[in-house]
């Protein structure tokens, strides 16, 4: 059976005892306290850099497919208008840009911003 702290004022320890318990406890705090959220909040942004990166060569490769389906799939954009394809893509390049700054600046949406509270 664990005895109460306050049973040691009575039993009368000694004070390196007394030091040595509160390091141990601030040693824990730091760990518990600051070390822990650093890993995870380091966790987090690799995670989401990966991820960044994942989505950005897929909206690339998306881009790239779409190029490649005008200028096969339509007679017109051959000859002195193949460079309408390019500007197409461009076009939607620019959308997706827009959006996903548009969606970073505007920041939690409304739903976020409920369950945090």
């Amino acid at each position: 059976m664990k005895r109460p702290p306050w049973l040691k004022v009575l039993r009368g320890t000694s004070i390196r005892e007394d030091l040595e318990e509160v390091g141990a406890v601030a040693l824990r705090y730091v760990k518990e306290e600051t070390l822990q959220p650093l890993k995870d909040t380091g966790r987090f942004a690799l995670y989401g850099a990966l991820g960044s990166v994942f989505v950005g060569c897929g909206v690339v490769l998306l881009l790239l497919a779409v190029l490649r389906f005008f200028q096969e799939q339509f007679a017109v954009f051959r000859g002195s208008l193949s460079w309408i394809p390019y500007f197409i893509v461009a076009g939607l390049a620019i959308v997706v840009v827009a959006l996903t700054a548009w969606r970073v600046v505007r920041g939690a949406g409304p739903r976020r911003l409920k369950e945090k509270s």
